[in-house]
């Protein structure tokens, strides 16, 4: 089955398209902030809400047609780094990633606020620090949704909906019984002269912008929409205009209720609540009402929290493939199967925000740091429709381009000047840290470079030098990409080198060909190498073959013979010393005492896996029809890599294939994982039973399998034997076997994960 057509099957529609969003952001301005803004600019506020509408909604349409572009894992981040470059990408990871933080913080301490209205917490003192009975509270709450990420506990689509459909219920019902006791008198003056009279109104969108935040995180999900191309970027508009025209609603109805003046923070620290007194009293429901208003507050801020939390995991994940941030922090929990390091660090970020930060400082920092990744956002849209790359077909394109994201980039970026210095000191930090972790850390990483380094290079005689020298000076030098092949089959060589030469094309590298020719031990190392002509006739004919044929594909080459007392093993230190990031070699009849993996049975026990490993049991090179089964993990990411090269190369057709338990989970994992591995558009093909004999089953239509290392550790793969080992056997096609670098520790060797 086919990716598109399975799209064409999906339930995801657009009432939860819209639910996902407005349940995102939905809350922030009701709940947490209308004393905060009633104090900032009085009855004007309702104009700052609708302010922060506008400029969302501009932001929103570029986010709309990247969406149905690129969907794809880390959003917004995703979309900036892709476009233009790894340096921007580090300042829009962090920043989405610390403004999620701050954000999530923000909805935590809403919800303390909440729970302390009708459970008695104390307040603490902790030395010279002493946390309120609210931030108490956020500190429990945070370390539950925390606990909740870290466990992988999921919040359903319907369990989503049923949040979203009661919190506007509850907060229509509200808004109604408020108008009727609304005196709009006390709305006048519009602008009072105590805050600053209409100058007012942007620093207080400022101040609201936090409650914007949710609707990028319907692009998200472009992949299960049924007709991406009209009900995205009619749930991600309809989203922030419905939020919009509630706040703005209910914030006039607030203050018509109770005058602003009396909303501030120094009379009450849940405003909305006595307003429900208010409104819910006159037909006798006054408890009632404050119970509902309650439920919905604690509802509305838990749910913004959670969602947070989960959308900076991914982030993470995203980064990471990018090799932006160390991949350590997407290792996944053996249990759980959640990015479990990851989820520790940002909550970490989030209790220590939750006691050093206020509310209102919490609220800007986090809405600076999404104006300058929204501002982004809409200057990558701009790259990508100018530099025109065949890559970019979006089914939703923003109206009146290039006015809407010039007027995103614009007001993204302007609506910063209108904050304390405080706040935006606070969040310039984050972005000179993910410039410095960039020069310090990534550059020597990552190798991907952006779409706008591209097209300048590329037009480098028709651009302004500096344009040129500063593309050129900002590229990544993630160093010269190295494949290693070790050689020892003729018969083989040609389908290794051709693999191999794909690779080092794709990455811009050079092919290392590497002859092991073992002697024995009591032979010494320094005659052999004086006499190989006597071991071997032709030693190096097969090596000439290899750059002959390397050189054919317009690849550097580099080729090396080594003399060793050992065979298999060699091949690990010579993966050391030439600092391979991958080895591509053959799969022998008897190539190694650890089947399943490419490890000997020595190097399983007292060794590492030194590079990437890509173990070929050849049967003829032909990638006109891929398969690759997977059930997640990181050898499985390696194979999504041999896929696409394989499909960019030579235009296969991938197929993925995952065997589950239950049909509709699989169908749903399978998805999720083709679209964060730039698969979407393979095949998907779920069975349930016998794992091999599915694979076995699906191979018989395909003419080369990618299957990922087992996790199983030495002695069970002893006793029990191997999965990889038997499908190796049992299929008539070539079988490539892909395996991550790594470092286990000797209970994983012995016994696996």
């Amino acid at each position: 089955m086919s990716s598109e057509d399975e799209e064409l099957a999906k339930d995801l529609g657009l009432l939860a398209a819209l639910t996902i969003g407005v349940g995102t952001m939905i809350g922030a301005g009701i709940f947490v902030l209308p004393g905060q803004a009633a104090a900032a600019a009085g009855p004007a506020v309702a104009l700052s809400f609708v302010v922060g509408g506008v400029i969302s909604l501009f932001t929103a349409l570029s986010a709309s047609e990247l969406g149905t572009a690129m969907p794809k894992a880390g959003g917004s981040y995703y979309y900036v780094n892709h476009a233009l470059g790894p340096l921007f990408g580090c300042i829009a990871g962090w920043g989405n990633w610390m403004g999620l933080a701050f954000a999530s913080a923000f909805y935590t301490l809403g919800f303390g606020e909440y729970l302390a209205t009708f459970l008695p917490i104390p307040a603490i003192g902790l030395g010279v620090v002493t946390l309120s009975s609210f931030q108490v509270g956020a500190l429990f709450a945070g370390l539950v949704f925390i606990a909740v990420n870290y466990v992988g506990a999921k919040e359903t689509g319907r369990l989503q909906v049923f949040i979203v459909v009661t919190l506007v219920g509850i907060l229509t019902l509200f808004s109604a019984l408020g108008f009727l006791q609304a005196d709009l008198s006390t709305l006048r003056p519009f602008f009072p002269a105590e805050t600053g009279g209409a100058t007012a109104v942007l620093p207080a969108t400022g101040l609201v912008f936090v409650s914007f935040l949710g609707f990028a995180k319907i692009t998200t999900v472009a992949e299960e929409l049924k007709n991406p191309g009209r009900n995205l970027p009619l749930a991600v508009v309809g989203s922030v205009l419905i939020v919009t025209t509630m706040y703005a609603v209910i914030l006039v109805v607030m203050m018509g209720v109770v005058n602003w003046r009396q909303l501030g923070p120094e009379f009450t620290t849940t405003p909305v609540l006595d307003v429900a007194e208010i409104a819910f009293g006159t037909v006798g429901l006054a408890a009632v009402g404050v119970g509902l208003l309650t439920f919905a507050g604690l509802l509305a801020t838990a749910s913004s929290a959670n969602a947070s939390i989960l959308a900076s995991s991914r982030i993470n994940f995203a980064m990471g493939r990018d090799r932006l941030i160390s991949p350590k922090l997407n290792d996944i929990h053996p249990n759980f199967a959640t990015p479990y390091r990851s989820i520790a660090v940002t909550g970490g970020l989030i209790l220590l925000f939750i006691v050093a930060g206020d509310v209102k400082t919490l609220a800007k920092a986090g809405s600076v740091l999404h104006l300058i990744v929204y501002g982004l956002l809409n200057v990558a849209l701009i790259v990508m429709r100018e530099a025109d790359t065949e890559e970019y077909d979006p089914d939703f394109e923003v109206p009146f381009y290039p006015a809407v994201p010039v007027l995103g980039a614009f007001t993204s970026f302007g609506l910063i000047a209108f904050m304390k210095p405080i706040e935006i000191t606070l969040a310039f930090v984050f972005v000179a840290g993910g410039i410095v972790w960039y020069f310090v850390y990534a550059r020597s990483k990552t190798q991907k470079e952006g779409i706008l380094s591209d097209y300048i290079l590329s037009r480098s005689d028709e651009m302004p030098r500096s344009a040129v020298s500063a593309a050129t000076s900002l590229q990544p030098d993630g160093g010269q990409y190295r494949v290693m092949v070790p050689l020892a089959n003729p018969e083989h060589e040609t389908d290794l080198i051709t693999l191999a030469s794909a690779f080092a094309r794709q990455r811009g590298g050079v092919l290392d060909a590497v002859h092991v020719i073992t002697v024995p031990d009591q032979t010494s190392l320094e005659y052999a190498a004086d006499h190989l002509d006597e071991r071997e006739e032709n030693y190096h004919q097969i090596l000439d073959d290899a750059k002959r044929d390397a050189e054919t594909f317009g690849v550097d080459v580099e080729t090396h013979t080594i003399v060793s007392h050992r065979s298999f093993e060699e091949i690990f230190s010579a993966a050391r010393s030439h600092n391979a990031d991958l080895v591509v070699m053959g799969w022998g009849e008897d190539a190694h005492g650890s089947p399943g993996r490419v490890e000997s049975a020595f190097d399983d026990l007292g060794m590492d896996l030194p590079s990437d490993f890509i173990v070929m049991k050849d049967r003829g090179f032909d990638p006109e029809r891929v398969l690759v089964p997977t059930a997640g993990g990181p050898d499985s990411e390696l194979s999504a890599e041999v896929a696409r090269l394989l499909r960019d190369a030579y235009d296969s057709e991938v197929t993925l294939l995952h065997v589950a338990d239950d049909r509709a989970e699989g169908e749903a994992f399978l998805d999720q994982w083709a679209t964060d591995h730039d698969l979407a558009h393979a095949n998907l093909r779920v069975e349930t039973g016998d794992v091999e004999e599915a694979i076995e089953r699906a191979a018989a239509d395909s003419s080369m399998v990618i299957l990922g290392a087992t996790e199983r550790g030495l002695l069970s793969r002893l006793v029990g034997g191997s999965l990889v080992a038997d499908v190796a056997e049992g299929v008539e096609c070539s079988v490539l076997l892909a395996e991550r670098a790594h470092k286990r520790g000797i209970k994983d060797r012995l016994f696996g994960n």
